[in-house]
């Protein structure tokens, strides 16, 4: 594909041309496949050509309506990738897409086995007195959660269960939480 225009400027880019849709949904504006399991080069690689397409740098000759949008498809093009960048936050917009609220403030139900995981890492955090305590500790976490995201793609991607989905993005919340409570942790021990 040759040169597209987009917002009245040139751009050679291997993207597909695409009309600015403020409603489509983060996958359709990236046009990738509404699934957990995305390609995050192709992410980042669609990202930037939409970015350098519609940065309201490029406007600052044209009337402002067109200055206006192009920074609204820019802050939303922005929101867009962080949101599927993350692969939190993506499986919970995957959730809500398919109609599923994750409701993390109101739903705080847990399988008892995670329960339990959740007292012994906060004795084991409460416990640690080195640097090196918090690292191990750090690693067990950090392994659970890549357990829990290989879940949530299997769930998402290969099940379709939304509902079930939901309860692993509401553990992964807490697991991503407590990542930072440990790191927080070991920070102040190395200061110590």
């Amino acid at each position: 594909m040759g040169a597209a225009s987009h917002f009245g400027c040139e751009v050679s880019d291997p993207i597909k041309e695409q009309s600015i849709n403020l409603t489509a949904n983060d996958f359709e504006i990236f046009q990738l496949p509404q699934r957990f399991g995305i390609d995050l080069m192709v992410l980042e690689q669609s990202w930037k050509a939409l970015q350098r397409q519609a940065h309201p740098d490029m406007h600052a000759q044209s009337h402002q309506a067109a200055q206006r949008l192009a920074m609204q498809w820019s802050v939303r093009v922005n929101e867009a990738y962080q949101r599927l960048k993350s692969p939190l936050k993506r499986a919970a917009y995957l959730c809500q897409l398919n109609g599923e609220s994750i409701d993390a403030e109101t739903n705080t139900s847990m399988p008892s086995e995670f329960l339990f995981q959740q007292i012994e890492w906060r004795e084991a955090l409460d416990a640690s007195q080195t640097p090196m305590d918090a690292e191990n500790l750090l690693k067990e976490v950090k392994s659970s959660r890549n357990l829990l995201l290989a879940e949530c793609e299997q769930i998402l991607d290969v099940a379709c269960d939304f509902h079930a989905a939901a309860a692993k993005v509401r553990a992964l919340m807490f697991v991503e939480r407590f990542i930072q409570a440990v790191m927080q942790r070991m920070d102040h021990l190395e200061r110590a």
